[in-house]
């Protein structure tokens, strides 16, 4: 009989475990990633794109070595794609061993080929997440910068006052916080003069991915051109935009607002972010 009653609570110990391990997390951490692939660039040219792996995974490793939790979403729910261009050591210090350690993190994660979709997000309990972050490559540029559901999601992190973090082309996605970001995207592209209507960031200090490392990436597309400068939309829309010289890390802080220029900013970026979440 006893032995009996030893193994029962043996099971019920097992059984709460998870529940234990849930509870000492520190928070989940929303991560916002592009559903697609293939960039639209000008005179019908396209060029294949994703998230930037040490972007997505740096940061990822140190909030989860924190303590916290990472959830994953995407626009249709799909697993977001990597863009090959950034499966390169020089983005790791130059080591193949460090590359591969975080393309293993985030390969870990448990949700990488399940995403949230953003309507099942937007439609769940917001408040459970103590920040969002939005990785770069150039996809956001696809569907996340003029995505009037993303700019629900924005808001609410703004109105909540809680960690906002974007890294190189990520902080694009901002842009989908005003009235009517689809229009804003078609004035840039057509280059025509345009203003973003009630955007929630107007007047935030901020960085990007700067003109002349977009020029740098332009050189290697044998004459293809990106359809606008994303520094330039982000200025347009109101967003005083501060940049360092070409791949120096660097990472702008303002109010809830974190955000880095480039792949370079990674490990900078997630630092300021903790930061950011200790405060709270």
């Amino acid at each position: 009989m006893r032995l009996i009653k030893f193994f029962s609570i043996l099971l019920v110990g097992f059984l709460l475990l998870p529940n234990a391990f849930a509870a000492q997390t520190k928070g989940k951490i929303l991560v916002l990633l592009s559903s697609e692939n293939t960039l639209a660039l000008k005179e019908g040219k396209t060029y294949s794109t994703g998230y930037y792996l040490n972007e997505f995974g740096v940061p990822a490793d140190r909030f989860l070595k924190a303590g916290y939790e990472i959830v994953l979403a995407t626009p249709k729910g799909n697993a977001p794609s990597v863009d090959q261009s950034s499966i390169d050591p020089a983005y790791f210090g130059g080591s193949t061993d460090e590359m591969k350690r975080i393309q293993g993190v985030v390969a870990s994660l448990a949700d990488i080929q399940h995403p949230l979709a953003l309507d099942k997000v937007l439609a769940g309990n917001l408040g459970q997440y103590a920040a969002i972050f939005m990785p770069g490559g150039h996809a956001p540029l696809i569907d996340l910068a003029n995505n009037p559901k993303v700019g629900k999601l924005l808001a609410y992190f703004h109105t909540a006052n809680k960690p906002t973090a974007a890294i190189c082309h990520g902080p694009i996605t901002l842009l989908s916080a005003q009235d009517d970001p689809q229009a804003f995207e078609a004035g840039m592209v057509a280059g025509k003069p345009v203003a973003a209507s009630h955007w929630i960031y107007q007047g935030y200090r901020m960085t990007i991915f700067s003109t002349p490392e977009e020029e740098f990436f332009e050189s290697t597309l044998k004459g293809a051109k990106v359809r606008y400068y994303p520094a330039a939309a982000l200025k347009a829309a109101g967003g005083n935009t501060e940049f360092a010289e070409m791949w120096k890390s660097h990472v702008v802080v303002d109010r809830e607002l974190i955000t880095g220029q480039n792949p370079f900013s990674d490990q900078a970026l997630a630092q300021a972010m903790l930061e950011a979440l200790a405060a709270k």
